[in-house]
C-alpha cells in the first residue's frame, strides 16, 4: 500500500516549524515509526513538516557537567560514540541494540521519545538519568523531567503546540554502575520487557521498568530492588497487575538482570 497524498514542507527554522505545526502539519524527522504508518494509511496527514534541517536539531554538545543531544540525533550517530565519556558507552551500548543499523541510521532519539511507544529504547531508558527534555513553542522553551515525559501508551507531556528540541542529561563518572536487560523474541523485535539500573555515588539508585503496554514505570529510589532483587521484583510486579502470567515472569527477570549487570 502506499501514502495518501501530502504535501511536504521544509521549515529552514523553528519559528516557521511552529508555524507549520500550528497550521495542522505532522511533524517528522527519521520516519521509522511514521513511515510505515503512512504507507498503511494509519496515518494521513495532509501535510508533513520535515524537521531534519532545523538549526540544531541534531548534534551532541557538552558544558560543564550536562550533556545536550538533539532531538534529530540519529541513534546511529550515538551508536558510534557522538556523546562522550561514561554516558555515551552507557548510551551507545542502548543504540546498537536498537532494530538494526539501517534503522538506527535514520531513527533518532527525539521521534522515538515523541512517538511513546512503550516498547521503545529510549522510551524505557531515558528515564533512568536525572535528565530533562526540552520543548519548544510559541512562548518559549519548557523543561520537562524526562521520569515525567512519557505519560501513557503513544502520549508524551509535549502539548499540542510544541516541538520537542533536545535532552539534557548530565555527565556521569567513570564510578556509574549501569544495567540494562530487554526481552525480544528475534533481533530488531520490539521488546516485551525492558529494565534498566543506573547507581552513581552519592546518589539513590534509580531503575525503570517499561515495555508493558503503559508508560513506563519509574523507580527514584531502588535501594530496595538492588538489596533483594528477586523480593522486590516480586513485590513491584505484582503491583502492576499484569494480566498474562507470562508477561509477569518477563518483567521479574528484566529487573533481576538489569540488578546483575549493575553490581
Amino acid at each position: 500500500m502506499k501514502p495518501a497524498p501530502f504535501d511536504y514542507a521544509r521549515p529552514a527554522d523553528w519559528p516557521a516549524a511552529l508555524a507549520l505545526l500550528a497550521a495542522g502539519a505532522r511533524p517528522v524527522a527519521g520516519a521509522q515509526s511514521l513511515g510505515p504508518m503512512l504507507n498503511l494509511r494509519v496515518a494521513t496527514p495532509e501535510r508533513l513538516a520535515d524537521l531534519r534541517h532545523l538549526p540544531f536539531y541534531a548534534g551532541v554538545a557538552a558544558t560543564g557537567d550536562t550533556v545536550r543531544i538533539g532531538a534529530g540525533t540519529t541513534h546511529a550517530a550515538i551508536e558510534d560514540g557522538a556523546v562522550p565519556g561514561r554516558l555515551g558507552a552507557i548510551l551507545a551500548g542502548v543504540a546498537r541494540r536498537i532494530a538494526y543499523r539501517a534503522v538506527r541510521n535514520r531513527g533518532t532519539v527525539g521521534g522515538s521519545l515523541v512517538h511513546a511507544d512503550p516498547a521503545a529504547d529510549w522510551v524505557a531508558v531515558l528515564p533512568a538519568f536525572p535528565g530533562v527534555a526540552i520543548a519548544r513553542g510559541p512562548q518559549g522553551e519548557r523543561r520537562i523531567p524526562l521520569a515525567g515525559f512519557i505519560t501513557g501508551v503513544m502520549e508524551t507531556a509535549l502539548r499540542a503546540d510544541e516541538l520537542l528540541v533536545a535532552v539534557e542529561l548530565p555527565v556521569l563518572p567513570e564510578a556509574a554502575r549501569w544495567g540494562h536487560w530487554k526481552f525480544c523474541r528475534k533481533p530488531g523485535e520490539f521488546s516485551k520487557a525492558t529494565a534498566c539500573v543506573l547507581a552513581l555515588p552519592g546518589a539513590a539508585p534509580r531503575a525503570v521498568l517499561a515495555a508493558l503496554d503503559a508508560a513506563p514505570l519509574v523507580i527514584p529510589d531502588a535501594s530496595a530492588l538492588l538489596a533483594a532483587p528477586e523480593a522486590e521484583a516480586d513485590r513491584i510486579v505484582a503491583g502492576l497487575a499484569l494480566d498474562d502470567p507470562w508477561r509477569a515472569a518477563l518483567a521479574r527477570t528484566a529487573l533481576r538482570r538489569a540488578v546483575e549487570q549493575a553490581a
